[in-house]
């Protein structure tokens, strides 16, 4: 999937289970990373960094092929 600034996007649940970033961290990934639209602030690499949500959540950095456009 090609992404860029601005466009809407969610966490694959699948894709995010047992990757390097869920090995690295606490594997109980908030349940907003999967269910809330999700905006793209930039993108480096393989790598997308999302502000999710409308109440106040960390930024969070995951790779491009772990996202899917949220409709």
């Amino acid at each position: 999937m090609a992404v860029k600034k601005g466009d809407m996007v969610r966490a694959i649940c699948e894709k995010l289970e047992n990757s390097l970033e869920a090995k690295a961290s606490d594997t109980r990934f908030p349940s907003y990373l999967f269910e809330t639209k999700g905006e793209i602030l930039d993108v480096k690499g393989d790598y997308a960094l999302i502000k999710f949500g409308k109440v106040p959540t960390p930024n969070v950095w995951l790779r491009v092929d772990q996202l899917e456009e949220f409709k």
